[in-house]
């Protein structure tokens, strides 16, 4: 699905985002639980969800290095392009912790068992820096942390506590 947006800001969230109109709502199923690859100006592509705006809109948030990159502000108009992601856990696994699980088979199973948004929450810290060593750390850290909470009842700060 293709169409023409804006950059806005959301000053009580700190952050800027695209407006997706009702009517690309209403083709994506009119829910808000699906993930999304969404390309803009034809220069970036990222995996993504939208979030519900109101009024049936929605929205996907730009971090300040997705801006700086597009070289966009708030007022800027942007070409969009959505296509469905249908990767298995909505972004993509670094291999640090793709060889985390390949050690650990219990780990990897209670990752499974997650919902999807601490799956990807996983992921994301796990690729939030850029040192390979770290990675390795922070998704050990991460697995051993989120074997020892039941299931059921994982938590960010439980998955995160100790984290050096």
């Amino acid at each position: 699905m293709k169409f023409t947006s804006h950059v806005y800001r959301l000053d009580y969230l700190n952050t800027h985002y695209i407006e997706i109109p009702v009517s690309i709502v209403k083709k994506l199923g009119g829910k808000f639980n699906v993930r999304l690859l969404c390309t803009i100006n034809n220069q970036l592509t990222f995996q993504c969800g939208i979030v519900a705006l109101g009024e049936g809109k929605g929205y996907i948030s730009l971090n300040a290095k997705r801006l700086k990159e597009l070289k966009l502000k708030k007022g800027d108009k942007v070409q969009v392009v959505l296509k469905n992601d249908d990767s298995e856990f909505g972004a993509e696994i670094p291999e640090e912790l793709v060889e985390v699980f390949a050690q650990d088979k219990e780990g990897f199973k209670r990752f499974q068992q997650l919902i999807p948004g601490k799956q990807r929450f996983i992921i994301r810290h796990v690729c939030a820096v850029k040192n390979t060593q770290l990675r390795i750390d922070r998704a050990l850290t991460l697995i051993e942390n989120l074997k020892k909470l039941a299931p059921g009842k994982e938590t960010f700060k439980g998955m995160l506590s100790k984290e050096k």
